[in-house]
């Protein structure tokens, strides 16, 4: 080689070697990280020993949590199942998403979920157990993934699922024989309800140790309620270990962040679907060995929205333009303890239509739409039809709560009872505003919203949640929001016509005054 050949190499070299890194990883590059993402379906974070529980145990996710990060400040955006899952796989708040704000919608085909994106950079994506859901969506598969859901078991309690998690699990991955990275969804139906009842009698637990909310009576048969759950909180962090089990057998575990978390609080009254913090806080923890220092406890606000973005920048895919969400992986990568992000100081939370069985006036099964700000000292609520009954009409039984021993216990209750004010307190109406001092109150009891000590705050709380909504187009604050009560419901009867016939012509009268609907109707499926 010639001098001046030589001295064009280097040059060449040196240009190539400083041009930025593409983030668009061939099918052949299996050097990124795995993901497996565990979600649990209807569990509190104070039901985990992490977070303080004592009465049930949790060693697995507490040993994620020891082994990586705690947040201790981790929400959804919407406290049901649908909406708060269609946010975390959009990487949108739920009141970004039109019909899939709701409970049981219909899914526009205009959103784009996470797993998706990652299958196109070359990740094997599925899931098991429950996905996305209740809901229609297009598509050839479930928003979460494909799905590995054919093996069954006999479950240990008649409340719990009969689909075997794991041996799915190891059937996925099994069949990852390209040695691609792979993301995975491993969504326990537990604690879902129905339990079996007594079921906490088969391992004796002793119901002097179950922890009573402020905002229950204290007695036997809502003790016992409580204990069934715990039974179903236990399975599912047994499934966490036999997931690990899963990865480490096959020396998976190390080049995997694992992230456990559920999606809204435990399906009792005024948690599961109310605008309470107990329905929005969720336990989350994430393990990555090598890369997240363990035994770290951070205090940075994330929210579901955040999380697509992180695993796309986790695998190193740009992030979709419909996101709205902000990563955390600096957060997670972080050494510092704390509060690591000091602009993640707040959460901004929501709800619309859950269920049917709410009227107002001629209006049939509208939503019941309130907004919420939550700070280190307090949570504001702002409640938008404060004539409507929050859990829905008691012509209906409370749509918006599951059945169970707990909600008949208080739905029974007449007014002479001593109980009486935990009924109103689960199932009554509610004030247009309420603030609480969640240091004080964690359990939401006492409302200061009508004090006047405390009218700054509410003032200041309000316009603060109000700026952060109208900058993300919430059609709520923007005047329209009483287009999420005529979007269409999975089970809504005055929708099963539409299905069948394939038009749309009921809700012409709609469109004219709250604009056209986003989307068709898809095929049932």
């Amino acid at each position: 080689m010639n001098k001046s050949a030589f001295f064009l190499s280097i040059i060449l070299i040196l240009f190539v070697s400083c041009q930025p890194k593409s983030t668009t990883v061939t099918d052949e590059d299996n050097s990124r990280p795995n993901i497996l993402f565990i979600i649990a379906d209807d569990i509190s974070r104070t039901s985990m020993g992490a977070y303080g529980c004592n009465y049930i145990k949790t060693p697995n996710f507490d040993r994620i949590a020891n082994e990586g990060v705690l947040f201790t400040n981790a929400y959804v955006t919407n406290p049901k199942c649908a909406p708060a899952r269609a946010s975390l796989l959009t990487g949108r708040y739920s009141w970004q998403l039109e019909e899939a704000a709701n409970h049981q919608p219909v899914v526009p085909p205009k959103w784009k979920f996470y797993p998706d994106l990652l299958e196109a950079s070359g990740y094997n994506i599925g899931f098991t157990g429950k996905g996305w859901g209740p809901g229609k969506y297009y598509g050839e598969h479930n928003p979460a993934g494909w799905e590995y859901n054919e093996i069954k078991l006999e479950p240990p309690y008649s409340g719990i699922s009969d689909k075997d998690y794991v041996a799915n699990f190891d059937s996925f991955l099994d069949k990852n024989t390209e040695a691609k990275p792979f993301c995975f969804w491993f969504g326990t139906h537990e604690a879902h309800r129905s339990f079996e009842k007594d079921s906490y009698k088969k391992v004796n637990a002793d119901l002097s140790k179950v922890e009573v909310p402020e905002f229950y009576p204290d007695n036997e048969l809502i003790r016992g309620d409580l204990a069934d759950y715990g039974i179903e909180v236990e399975y599912h962090d047994m499934l966490i270990g036999k997931a690990l089990e899963s990865l480490e057998t096959r020396g998976l575990l190390d080049n995997t962040l694992v992230v456990v978390t559920s999606d809204h609080g435990m399906p009792f009254p005024r948690i599961k679907g109310q605008i309470y913090e107990e329905g929005f806080h969720v336990a989350f923890a994430a393990r990555w060995k090598d890369k997240i220092k363990a035994g770290r406890v951070v205090t940075d606000y994330i929210n579901f929205p955040d999380v697509a973005p992180t695993f796309l920048e986790v695998a190193g895919v740009e992030k979709d333009a419909q996101i709205t969400g902000k990563s955390f992986l600096d957060v997670l990568l972080s050494e510092e303890l704390g509060r690591i992000d000091t602009s993640r100081n707040f959460a901004v939370l929501g709800k619309e239509r859950h269920d049917l069985g709410r009227m107002d006036g001629d209006q049939h099964s509208v939503g019941y739409p309130a907004r919420a700000i939550r700070t280190d000292k307090y949570f504001y609520v702002h409640n938008y039809k404060p004539n409507r009954w929050p859990a829905g009409d008691p012509e209906f039984n409370y749509m918006n709560c599951d059945g169970s021993p707990t909600k008949t216990y208080l739905t029974e209750l007449g007014e002479n009872s001593i109980d009486y004010e935990y009924y109103l307190s689960a199932f009554g109406k509610r004030p247009a505003d309420a603030l609480y001092d969640i240091n004080k109150d964690p359990d939401c009891v006492n409302n200061l919203a009508d004090l006047p000590e405390y009218k700054d705050i509410v003032d200041e709380l309000s316009a603060r949640m109000i700026k952060v909504l109208t900058e993300q187009k919430d059609p709520r604050v923007l005047g329209n929001g009483d287009v999420f009560d005529f979007y269409p419901h999975r089970d809504d009867p005055r929708i099963q016509k539409l299905y069948k016939d394939k038009y749309y012509n009921m809700w012409d009268k709609f469109y004219e005054k709250y604009g056209e609907h986003s989307v068709p109707l898809p095929p049932e499926n």
